[in-house]
């Protein structure tokens, strides 16, 4: 059995756990998980993507992230039961490989990590172009590199540098966030700035009413406005390393809807309150626009450093889960043995490897990528994410199952609803893919993922013929979920 792995011995309807020892350093404090999940809910999805869902969707898109966000709580409080019945790195690929079989798991770790690397990619190259506002002599390449350095030797330094780093990025954005809300209210009831008597409520509905290109145009930002949400489930990644997950955890999930509220919904209301929805375009930033609307001096430049650490942020984050994904997968057998060992900081040194070094690889070919590369690298993302999230609520599912059946011990934070808001969820996550699919920009990641699958099966058939034993290595915790 391998060090990622719980085996269970049933006793009439109690099922005894005997711990694994990850061998990971228990070093993320309850601050940093808390800015850690605080940050995974605002990133470039929000201050650059924005733009083009506001372009289409006019002040509707307000109520499609509040919808998407309701849907991300429901999936969050799926993981978060999952991760008090049992706490691990591996999160929800772990879940998936115990509660729904062996090539579930394998198929949902190897697609996160793709995820990642494929966010990655375009976040190092996003980084670039922003530096480049200040520093336009510098090439591109360039500041791509020295980023991924960087934050490559802060991520195989030690899980504490990683959750000290992310924690600041997080504060910069947070507290960029909250600053914005405060001067557009006070724009809004003091009347002072250069948007002047157009800075108003009214802006919501006088300009071609809430959904002013109809309601299906708005449905169809629903696809972006997820991406904006990928990264929320980080905070499940983090349980092997946290210090107390029974508490911070919980904590965490639980305040998600204010972060919602606040960081999304508040901000875009305020926004398109103080300038009209018909002044925003697809690659711009809202917020620069708005503050430059405002007269707020240095407001481009303050905004841009906070676009930049949002990129670094998520970047970060991603080298990351990568890492730890890849050491899941290969302490399973699903992945080269190499990728699961541990340096002396009790980091996944060589998985964080070679996640950089295709992070990499992604600077080079984001050069000669035209322009609508971020719309297919996020799309992909996107439907990578949603694979994601979906084994969370198909594993939450199969445990709430298994629970009620008294054959898996109940977990200390069990979800509202029981397995009725997974349902849910899972409903809107395929209307949410047959939008990808009516999308010709957005398709061609059903496309790539449906050569991913192919990929992922032919794999797992190499694997099962070079090591039979890799089926049957989660059969004791299959048949406890069944």
């Amino acid at each position: 059995m391998t060090s990622t792995q719980v085996d269970y011995e049933h006793s009439g309807h109690r099922a005894v756990e005997i711990p694994p020892d990850e061998g990971y350093q228990r070093g993320l404090g309850s601050r940093q998980v808390q800015m850690i999940a605080i940050g995974g809910a605002i990133g470039v999805g929000l201050f650059m993507g924005a733009g083009a869902n506001i372009a289409k969707a006019g002040p509707s898109i307000i109520l499609m992230y509040a919808l998407a966000g309701v849907v991300v709580f429901f999936i969050m409080r799926a993981l978060g039961e999952l991760l008090l019945y049992r706490p691990v790195s591996g999160s929800f690929a772990e879940y998936a490989r115990e509660l729904l079989g062996p090539f579930f798991g394998y198929a949902t770790g190897w697609t996160y990590w793709l995820m990642w690397v494929v966010t990655g990619m375009a976040e190092l190259t996003a980084a670039a172009i922003y530096i480049n506002y200040w520093f336009p002599s510098i090439p591109q390449w360039v500041s791509a590199l020295v980023f991924l350095v960087v934050l490559f030797g802060v991520n195989l330094i030690s899980v504490k540098i990683f959750g000290e780093v992310e924690f600041w990025f997080s504060m910069v954005k947070v507290t960029a966030i909250i600053g914005m809300i405060v001067i557009g209210l006070g724009v809004l009831s003091l009347g002072f700035s250069d948007a002047g008597d157009t800075a108003a409520a009214s802006n919501l509905w006088s300009h071609g009413g809430f959904f002013p290109n109809g309601i299906g145009d708005s449905l169809m930002t629903l696809q972006g406005v997820m991406f904006a949400y990928t990264a929320v489930e980080l905070v499940g990644v983090t349980a092997g390393e946290s210090e107390d997950p029974e508490k911070t955890l919980p904590k965490a999930i639980n305040t998600l809807p204010w972060r919602i509220i606040i960081f999304y919904v508040g901000a875009l209301l305020v926004i398109l309150s103080v300038v009209a929805w018909t002044k925003f375009r697809a690659g711009e930033s809202p917020f620069v626009h708005a503050f430059s609307t405002m007269g707020i001096p240095l407001a481009a430049g303050i905004v841009n450093f906070v676009v930049l650490t949002a990129a670094l942020s998520s970047c970060n984050s991603g080298m990351y889960s990568t890492g730890r994904m890849l050491r899941d997968l290969a302490a399973n057998s699903e992945a080269p043995s190499t990728l699961g060992m541990l340096n002396a900081r009790k980091t996944p040194a060589m998985a964080i490897t070679v996640s950089a070094v295709l992070m990499g690889v992604g600077v080079i070919l984001n050069y000669f990528i035209p322009e609508k590369a971020f719309t297919y690298i996020t799309s992909v993302a996107t439907t990578a994410a949603i694979w994601a999230w979906s084994m969370i609520l198909v594993s939450h599912i199969r445990y709430r199952r298994a629970v009620t059946a008294g054959r898996l011990p109940a977990s200390s934070f069990p979800a509202p609803g029981g397995a009725v808001f997974s349902w849910v969820a899972l409903l809107f996550l395929g209307f949410v893919t047959c939008l990808i699919a009516y999308d010709k920009d957005a398709r061609i990641s059903l496309y790539v993922g449906a050569g991913w699958a192919v990929a992922l099966t032919l794999g797992w058939a190499v694997l099962k013929n070079r090591n039979p034993r890799i089926v049957d290595s989660t059969t004791k915790r299959r048949h406890a979920a069944k």
